[in-house]
């Protein structure tokens, strides 16, 4: 029952993560492409650390999923602040051709 549990889990982490590399690669705006790597990527990867942690079950392994998602909770919207900050200072020069 566990096997399934897990399974499951990272089936569905795995497409929210071919998601968010499908939306890298296909959305036309820099914006747009922040929010598919941020969003799903972050949700794709904790879902497989959690299939890990239940397949597992040692509590060692369990903190270190748990240390892992709340660090990927905290930095992702950061990283994407910072990205679309940089997109938003390119995008307004000038000099720059706008795409």
């Amino acid at each position: 029952m566990i096997e399934i549990l897990v399974g499951i889990f990272l089936l569905i982490g795995s497409f929210f993560a071919l998601v968010a590399a499908i939306g890298i690669f296909r959305l036309p705006d820099v914006l747009m492409r922040m929010h598919a790597s941020t969003k799903a990527g972050t949700l794709g990867s904790s879902l497989i650390l959690l299939g890990c942690a239940i397949f597992f079950s040692d509590g060692a392994i369990t903190t270190r999923v748990i240390a892992t998602i709340v660090f990927l909770m905290l930095t992702a919207p950061i990283a994407a602040h910072m990205i679309g900050r940089a997109a938003a200072r390119n995008y307004d020069r000038p000099d720059k051709p706008k795409n």
